[in-house]
């Protein structure tokens, strides 16, 4: 998916492949910090996500082998400054259902529209896999999350709650 400006590509969302492991990484690693302020976020976030081409992000790639998986990247003029991560769960007697496990947007490009391209692009891509709905996730009391999502017709459905034991 391209917007154009005046003929011009500004924003555009394409599959990310093997040559952009590096930059997943770095923006990875940018997720991670940013996130680490957000209430909850040492339960949910995997540890390494700062590594140079961790696990954790290899079985998103093309190459990796693993089915239901999809990483796509957003650039501005051409730069790659935003990606997503979506993949899609079986689910016994029911059409499939996708998930959003990441769609982060650099904060220098945010508030142009490439954040909502990478998900219409995730939701495109979903809706091929036959899934019947989609579920992201937020940190509690991130409004902004909330109302990217919000924002593209997404509803709050189950707040999950975690204590530990120890």
């Amino acid at each position: 998916m391209v917007r154009r400006d005046e003929g011009v590509d500004v924003e555009a969302v394409r599959a990310a492949t093997d040559g952009d492991g590096a930059r997943l990484a770095e923006l990875a690693g940018e997720m991670a910090v940013a996130a680490a302020a957000q209430r909850g976020a040492s339960e949910v976030i995997a540890p390494g996500w700062d590594e140079p081409l961790g696990d954790h992000l290899r079985r998103w790639l093309p190459g990796s082998g693993v089915t239901g998986h999809g990483a796509w990247v957003g650039t501005f003029d051409g730069l790659v400054c935003a990606f997503a991560l979506a993949h899609v769960e079986e689910r016994d007697g029911d059409r499939p259902r996708g998930f959003l496990d990441v769609c982060f947007v650099e904060p220098a490009a945010r508030g142009v529209g490439l954040g909502r391209l990478l998900l219409d692009t995730c939701l495109a891509w979903m809706t091929t896999q036959g899934c019947a709905g989609v579920d992201g996730a937020a940190f509690p009391g991130d409004r902004s999350a909330k109302n990217f999502y919000e924002g593209a017709g997404f509803k709050a459905r189950l707040l999950t709650m975690y204590r530990p034991l120890n």
